[in-house]
């Protein structure tokens, strides 16, 4: 049902931690398989995906390359994107399941993004504040993790590798009347 798309950028905490969120969608059968994406081929990272049973790809290229690339070998018909250290927080598995039963059986297709929620152990202070501030203004991110059905995200075009930030452009491509906020919460480092 779900293929789910980790860009790990050669850290092996960070993927780990997003890793051990996405066991409970795995027992219940929802996750059918992960893809561990990296740039570098960080044999850390290749040594992580062989350990958690996921599928390691080493990708030359932009970010964006590497997702769509990822995108292609996955099997599922619906991928999720997250960021290596983004950790879904308990709840996800069910209203994502929801989320995608409800979208399949519309005609209007529909993107989900977890609602964002700062780390515990972040610092605090007028410069986080900020950022803050301008999540509110700015709307979701791409570190929210998305939710996307195959055949919607390559009518899109998926991401598009030759611009510079292409996971906010398909977010802007999405717009805010197709992009659902789901109300769990993910915790971005």
């Amino acid at each position: 049902m779900l293929s789910v798309i980790i860009q790990t950028e050669g850290a092996e905490g960070p993927a780990v931690a997003t890793l051990a969120a996405l066991v409970p969608g795995a027992a219940a059968g929802v996750i059918c398989e992960v893809l561990l994406v990296d740039r570098a081929g960080a044999s850390a990272i290749e040594r992580v995906a062989d350990v958690a049973g996921c599928r390691f790809l080493a990708v030359d290229g932009s970010r964006a390359a590497a997702l769509v690339a990822a995108a292609r070998q996955a099997r599922s018909p619906w991928l999720m994107f997250l960021h290596a250290g983004a950790v879904l927080e308990a709840g996800w598995l069910e209203e994502t399941t929801q989320f995608i039963q409800r979208v399949s059986g519309s005609e209007r297709p529909r993107a989900g993004i977890f609602r964002y929620a700062r780390s515990p152990y972040a610092e605090t202070g007028f410069r986080e504040a900020l950022k803050w501030l301008g999540r509110i203004i700015a709307g979701p991110g791409a570190d929210q993790g998305l939710v996307i059905a195959r055949d919607h995200y390559e009518r899109l075009g998926g991401h598009a590798p030759a611009a510079r930030r292409s996971e906010a452009k398909l977010l802007r491509q999405l717009g805010r009347s197709s992009l659902t906020l789901l109300r769990s919460r993910i915790i971005v480092a």
